[in-house]
């Protein structure tokens, strides 16, 4: 593979998220192949005429499957509301191309599966927009629980939360929609299971309870239309790990002041680990009779820093976490390596969220 066309559908906020990674991933990294920023794909077209030109892709389409039928795309990356990753995603394995598909996966665990099984027969590299993985901090975390820092892992405490739904003017959109997503829990709280599963493994039984606190918003804007609110603005779980340990997960978007709030605190019989992504360039270490918490800051010891700073404490930013995401998948394309969360674990994500829905709306536990 000498050349790597580039499909991007959808130009919000996470299509050009992924247009910079693309851009800039060649700029940091020495790659196994060339990257050719072939087409963008947006239901408007003029918009997509607008960012094609501006973020420096040959052409534009006002139809996603052209995008996937054009021969000069090889990779297929979809940034569009969730209700269309799945025909999106579909569409592009059965052309046999390769697919980098934003999180959550689907709107539905059989969605999820049906894309899994199709992806298991095309043959090609799937991966999924968990791009906090992609942390140094985080691998560097992973790495200080799996020697046994932390002695054996007692309890997870996670919690994702943000606030840009917090008024109850902020108008309705697709992710209140039940058919389009699936409210705090899948928008923020996917992150944070996802992020559970790397770090401490499978999670084998969940109990839930979650929360509507607004049950109407504006239709839009301004609006004085009301319409009714059916997906959840706040989730709490309880979890059992197969390891043995036990945890927390709530997912919000109503927290006044947190923007970006995907924490967790990891307990063991030796420490503790602390990390927020609103800090994301530190862990929290506390060792067993320490006098109190040691700042760990992110460096150029740490793999995939270095590409961007060569001294500590200058920090990396949400847009290197998607260049790093990128890297990983163009190095699976090129045959190098297999990090990063394909089709296969971002379905288990999916059964977990699912499991959690079901504990909330049973008011019971639930084994995976």
């Amino acid at each position: 593979m000498g050349e790597l066309g580039i499909g991007l559908i959808g130009t919000g906020f996470m299509g050009r998220a992924h247009a910079l990674a693309f851009r800039n991933v060649s700029a940091v990294f020495e790659l196994p192949v060339r990257l050719h920023l072939a087409a963008l794909a947006d239901a408007d077209s003029q918009r997509a005429e607008h960012c094609a030109a501006a973020w420096g892709f040959a052409r534009a389409h006002g139809d996603w499957q052209r995008l996937i039928d054009d021969p000069a795309v090889d990779l297929v990356a979809i940034t569009t509301p969730n209700h269309l990753h799945f025909p999106m995603a579909m569409a592009a394995l059965k052309a046999g191309k390769a697919v980098y598909c934003e999180k959550p996966l689907a709107v539905s665990v059989e969605q999820a599966q049906q894309m899994q099984q199709a992806a298991k027969a095309a043959g090609v590299v799937t991966r999924v927009g968990y791009n906090y993985q992609h942390n140094p901090m985080i691998v560097q975390a992973k790495a200080l629980i799996d020697s046994g820092e932390l002695g054996e892992i007692v309890s997870f405490q996670g919690e994702f939360s943000e606030d840009f739904m917090a008024a109850p003017s902020s108008p309705f959109s697709w992710r209140c929609d039940p058919q389009h997503a699936g409210g705090a829990l899948a928008d923020l709280g996917s992150h944070l299971l996802a992020m559970a599963r790397y770090l401490l493994g499978d999670i084998e039984a969940v109990c839930a309870d979650t929360q509507t606190v607004h049950h109407q918003r504006p239709a839009s804007a301004g609006s004085h239309e009301r319409r009714p609110i059916a997906v959840d603005d706040q989730a709490h779980a309880l979890l059992r790990f197969a390891s043995g340990a036990r945890g927390t997960c709530s997912s919000s978007w109503l927290k006044h002041g947190y923007k970006n709030h995907l924490s967790f605190e990891i307990s063991g019989t030796r420490g503790t680990l602390a990390f927020d992504q609103e800090r994301l360039n530190e862990l929290r270490l506390y060792r067993a009779g320490d006098s109190g918490f040691q700042r760990l800051l992110a460096g150029p010891a740490l793999p995939g820093y270095a590409a961007f700073s060569p001294a500590p404490g200058h920090q990396l930013g949400y847009n290197e976490l998607k260049t790093l995401e990128v890297h990983e998948l163009i190095m699976a394309l090129g045959g190098h390596g297999q990090g990063g969360t394909d089709f296969a674990e971002a379905l288990q994500v999916e059964r977990l969220a699912a499991a959690i829905r079901l504990a909330a709306a049973e008011q019971r536990w639930v084994t995976l």
